[in-house]
Formats: C-alpha cells, structure tokens, sequence
C-alpha cells in the first residue's frame, strides 16, 4: 500500500472512530433521561387508577374494578387507556400507536400487550409483546398478579399481590383457573384462599370501598 493509500485508510479509521464517539456521547444522554423518566413516573402512584406496581419487572397497573366474577373478561377498557393516556401525557410521552405510548427523547415506551385470543390466559399476556429494559408494560390488576406469580418466588408473589389488591383488587378466581401444572403454579395455589379474604378485607375499607371502575 502506498503513502496515499495509509492516509487515506487513517482518516477512515479516525472518521470510524468520531462516529462511534458520538454515538456514545447521544446514548448517554438518552440512558440518563430515562432514568430521570423511571424516577418521575412514580408520580402516577399518587392517581388510585394507577401505579407503577413493579419496578424490577417494568409494570404499570390500571385499576379495573372491586369485585369480579371467573368469567369476566379481562382486558384494558378504553376508559382505563385514556385514563393512562391522560396520567403519561405531562411525562413526555404520546400514543404512537394503539399499543404504545412513546417518551422519544427518553428511549422509554409503555406498552398494552394484547390478548391473542379471547379467554387467553392473563399468564401469557406479555408472552408475545417483548420490551426493551427501559420500557414498561400497561396492565390490569390480574395481569399484574400473574406477572408476580411467574416472576418471583412463591412468598414473594404473595406479598407483592397483597400490597398490589390493596389498591388494585385482582380477579383471583380467574387467577387461580389459569393456573398450570408447574412447579410454581402449585405452590402458589395454596395461598388463594388467604389473598381473597385480605381482598375482601381490603374492598370493605377506605379508600377502595368508595372507588368505582372507570368503565
């Protein structure tokens, strides 16, 4: 290679390495806003209809209702989407789809999974509608629930949903006909009988007693 040709593959190499420089230089930046987005949006938990329930596992819930039957249908209700809608908005973020609601200047979305089949299990809401780790799913009280029974140990979940039906009541006869033959599912089984009667407890009190769904 001659002299011209070493120069001009140094200034490829010194163009290469500008670009993954300011690469870094953006992404930082971005990492850092979304940071800042997860902090702010704690915000929401002072809404009853909403609350960041889990941060570890990016859920958002929405309340739904008091009191449910098995045969219920258990999805996101428009009501309860504008309702979200309404609560992100001042965060920065907006509806880029019917899906996703999108902070762009943070890199952070919020994401309502859609069921693929009517009466499909609240287990595998998110089973087909991957996130990225700085984003977040939007979810019903019951799909919540489920997300804990399949993300941590049995005692864990348990007391996770307690805290999560203290605001957000489940439908747990749903909960518990969905339950699978797994080693988990077992031995979460057990502890229905104890969430519906802290859920009963928790429905009979203030604040919950006097909240109605949002439609």
């Amino acid at each position: 290679m001659g002299r011209g040709g070493y120069a001009l593959l140094g200034a490829a190499v010194i163009w290469s390495l500008g670009r993954r420089a300011l690469s870094v230089e953006r992404a930082a930046p971005s990492r850092a806003a979304a940071v800042q987005l997860w902090t702010q949006l704690s915000v929401l938990n002072n809404d009853p209809y909403l609350q960041v329930a889990d941060t570890a596992l990016g859920l958002i819930s929405v309340f739904d209702d008091l009191r449910y039957d098995r045969a219920d249908l258990d999805m996101l209700s428009p009501p309860m989407r504008n309702r979200a809608r309404a609560k992100l908005q001042p965060l920065g973020f907006r509806q880029v789809s019917g899906t996703v609601f999108e902070a762009r200047d943070a890199n952070v979305r919020v994401i309502m999974p859609k069921s693929h089949a009517l009466g499909a299990s609240p287990f595998d809401i998110t089973l087909y509608t991957p996130k990225r780790e700085t984003d977040l799913y939007l979810l019903t009280p019951t799909q919540t629930a489920c997300q804990f029974v399949d993300g941590y140990p049995r005692d864990e979940a348990v007391a996770r949903i307690k805290t999560l039906i203290e605001k957000h009541p489940i439908n747990l006869d749903r909960l518990g006909d969905y339950l699978e033959k797994k080693p988990q599912h077992a031995a979460f089984l057990p502890a229905i009988g104890h969430l519906k009667f802290h859920q009963r407890e928790a429905v009979a009190k203030e604040p919950l007693c006097r909240r109605r769904a949002l439609g």
